[in-house]
């Protein structure tokens, strides 16, 4: 079956670049409209980070920018690559203390960071670079 009842395969993978850009670039718009950047820089100074403030201004930024990017779709696998780092790192400092679940019988785990690496490198590996 090519076609879901309202969607076409090819255009599922565009459905998904396009829902998981914009998801990284409401992550930094929330950050910077709460306006809790500096905080999530003073706690990567506490992980021992060099410049964590200076990290956390980047990482928002690009969350907004490179986000419109990947959902425009260019720049797709580097933006990805990117995307997935920041995950990883994030399960790492963060999310790992807290489990698996990100809400219910635990909150702040890993599972929505595992879930969004997963369709970063679904979106890397089925985009097709346009001449």
């Amino acid at each position: 079956m090519n076609r879901f009842p309202f969607i076409s395969a090819p255009h599922t993978k565009t459905l998904l670049r396009v829902a998981i850009g914009l998801i990284m670039v409401s992550h930094g718009i929330a950050r910077l409209s709460l306006g809790t950047v500096n905080e999530f820089g003073e706690l990567l100074d506490i992980k021992g980070l060099p410049a964590g403030v200076f990290i956390a201004w980047t990482v928002t930024i690009l969350e907004i920018l490179a986000g419109l990017i990947l959902a425009s779709g260019h720049l797709v696998r580097i933006i990805c690559l990117w995307f997935i780092l920041q995950h990883i790192f994030g399960i790492i400092l963060i999310h790992a203390g807290n489990g698996w679940f990100v809400v219910g019988s635990q909150t702040g785990g890993i599972e929505f960071s595992a879930l969004l690496i997963v369709c970063l490198i679904v979106i890397a590996a089925n985009h097709k670079k346009t001449p």
